[in-house]
C-alpha cells in the first residue's frame, strides 16, 4: 500500500470530521473522545437504548467495544449496531477480554454472529477466543501464546467474514485474501490504558472516509503507530504519563508527511 495514500486519507479524516459513534468502557471514555478530537474526528458517546439507533444511523462509523460489559450495554450494542448495518454505516468492535470470562466470550460471539462487522480489533487472545480457538489470557491483556498470528488473523477474518486487526509488537491485518504486517508503534503504548480501545475508534475515522476498509484499517494502524513514535521521542524517559499526554499532541499534529517519511507498511505474500 502506498504511503501517499494512508496520508491522503489522514489529511481527509480532518477535513471531514467524521462523526464516530462510541459505546464504549468507563476506563477510556475520555481517552478516546479526546483522541478522537485530536485527530480530526468527531466523536460521541451514547449508550442509551432509546437513542442509540437514532445516533448510529447518522455517524459515519459505529465502535462497540465491551470492556465494562452489562445487559443494558450490550442490547445497546446490538439496537446500534443493526441500524447501522441498515443504513450503511461501518461498524467496528473491540472484543475486550474474550476468553477471560465466559461471559465476555459468549458476548463477544454473540455480536460478531448477530452484526455486519467491517472491521474487529483486539490482540491475539481476543480474536482467537471470538473464534473458538485457545489462547491465553490474563485479565484483559494477551497471555503468551506460541501460535501463527499471521495464520490466526486470516483464519480469523476468514470465518467471520471480515476484517480482522491483531495487534501486537506488530500488528497483523487481513481480509482473508489480502494480509499485511504494520511495524509502527511504541511498546510503552503498552502502559496507558485505553490506547487499544482509542486505536479501534481511530479505524472508525478512517473507515468513515476510505471505502477499502482493509485499507483503512491500513491507514489507522499507520498513522496511530507513527504518532505514537514521534511522541515516544518527545517524552523520552519521562513515563506513561507524560506520554499519554504528548501522545494526543501529537494526533493533533502527525502529518501526511510524517506518514510518508516513517510508515512501515509489509504487504503478507
Amino acid at each position: 500500500m502506498e504511503l501517499n495514500r494512508i496520508g491522503q486519507s489522514l489529511d481527509l479524516v480532518r477535513q471531514n470530521n467524521p462523526l464516530v459513534h462510541n459505546i464504549t468502557n468507563v476506563v477510556v471514555t475520555n481517552f478516546t473522545a479526546n483522541g478522537l478530537l485530536a485527530l480530526g474526528a468527531s466523536p460521541v458517546m451514547a449508550y442509551a437504548k432509546e437513542e442509540v439507533a437514532d445516533m448510529a444511523k447518522i455517524a459515519g462509523a459505529l465502535v462497540l467495544n465491551m470492556g465494562t460489559l452489562n445487559e443494558q450495554e450490550v442490547e445497546a450494542m446490538l439496537i446500534a449496531g443493526k441500524a447501522a448495518n441498515e443504513h450503511g454505516v461501518p461498524v467496528l468492535f473491540d472484543p475486550v477480554g474474550a476468553g477471560a470470562t465466559p461471559y465476555r466470550t459468549e458476548t463477544a460471539r454473540k455480536i460478531v454472529k448477530q452484526l455486519d462487522i467491517s472491521i474487529i480489533r483486539g490482540n491475539a487472545a481476543e480474536i482467537a477466543n471470538t473464534i473458538g480457538e485457545e489462547w491465553e489470557i490474563k485479565g484483559v491483556d494477551a497471555g503468551v501464546g506460541d501460535k501463527d498470528v499471521i495464520s490466526l488473523a486470516i483464519a480469523a477474518a476468514k470465518q467471520l467474514k471480515t476484517i480482522v486487526a491483531i495487534t501486537g509488537k506488530v500488528d497483523v491485518i487481513s481480509d482473508g485474501v489480502r494480509t499485511y504486517l504494520i511495524h509502527n508503534g511504541h511498546s510503552i503504548l503498552t502502559k496507558v490504558t485505553g490506547t487499544g480501545c482509542l486505536l479501534t475508534s481511530v479505524m472508525g475515522a478512517f473507515a468513515a472516509v476510505e471505502q477499502d476498509k482493509l485499507e483503512a484499517g491500513v491507514q489507522a494502524l499507520v498513522s496511530y503507530g507513527v504518532a505514537a513514535e514521534l511522541a515516544a521521542q518527545k517524552v523520552e524517559n519521562q513515563g506513561p504519563g507524560s506520554f499519554q499526554i504528548e501522545f494526543l499532541n501529537t494526533l493533533s499534529t502527525v502529518s501526511a508527511d510524517d506518514v510518508r517519511r516513517m510508515g512501515k507498511v509489509e504487504e503478507q505474500k
